[in-house]
This record gives structure tokens, C-alpha cells and sequence, in this order.
């Protein structure tokens, strides 16, 4: 049986930088840093690969470790992230990447994302429905 975990991803830094550029395209890598508050408490640094069109939507894949508490248990978890930003709006879907938890985290599993608009400055409401192996 899964429970879902909602809450606000706070942004608390994001450096981008160009690493290849081609014709009005170009990819760039961003290492950013969040706290998760609601059902998930803790801090999280992620590395996203982005690639922006020249319209400047973008498509681009990550990876995030979270350090804190869900569910009433401490440790890590990774999640892999997929998104696409058309406009103002980010979609994002992620999963819990398996093997990937520590502590009482051990064996957790689960999926799912946020949106984030550029109004929002970076933050996001998240859900994850979760389960533990």
C-alpha cells in the first residue's frame, strides 16, 4: 500500500552554466540546492542536464539526493527527475531511484513530480506517492 507525501520545494540555490552551444542550442548543467517542507523535511542538491531550443523551452534530466524525514523516518533517497519548461511552466515527473535509500529509508520506492511556473521563483508543490519494500 502507497502513501502519498505532499508539500513546497523551497529553492535555496541554482548555478547554471553553458557547456555546449550549436545553432541557436544549447545544453547547460545546473547544480541546485532545495528544502523540502510539508511531509518531506530536509535539504536536497540535484544536478540537472538541460537542453534549451532556440524558442528557449527546454527539455532536461536530473538527479537529487534528499537528506531528512518522511513518514516519521530519517535518512536519504535519490530521485531521478525527467521535465520538460514550455513557456513559464516547468512539468517534472521523478521516481525513487531503487537501492537508493539510507537508514530508516531503507527499501523506499515511489514516483511522481511537481510543476513549478517561473512566478514562483523556483518553488514547487510536490507529491510523491511512496511505499517501502
Amino acid at each position: 500500500m502507497s502513501t502519498s507525501a505532499t508539500g513546497t520545494r523551497v529553492l535555496s540555490s541554482w548555478d547554471e552554466e553553458d557547456f555546449a552551444k550549436a545553432d541557436g542550442v544549447k545544453l547547460t548543467r545546473s547544480a541546485i540546492a532545495y528544502r523540502y517542507e510539508g511531509d518531506i523535511e530536509g535539504e536536497a542538491v540535484q544536478e540537472y542536464v538541460m537542453f534549451y531550443r532556440a524558442d528557449d523551452t527546454n527539455t532536461f534530466v536530473g538527479m537529487e539526493q534528499v537528506t531528512g524525514r518522511i513518514g516519521g523516518r530519517s535518512g536519504s533517497f535519490v530521485l531521478q527527475h525527467t521535465g520538460e519548461l514550455t513557456g513559464e511552466t516547468a512539468t517534472v515527473t521523478w521516481h525513487v531511484v531503487k537501492g537508493s535509500g539510507t537508514g530508516e529509508l531503507a527499501g523506499l520506492t515511489g514516483s511522481g513530480g511537481f510543476t513549478a511556473t517561473h512566478e514562483e521563483g523556483g518553488n514547487a508543490s510536490y507529491r510523491l506517492e511512496y511505499s517501502f519494500e
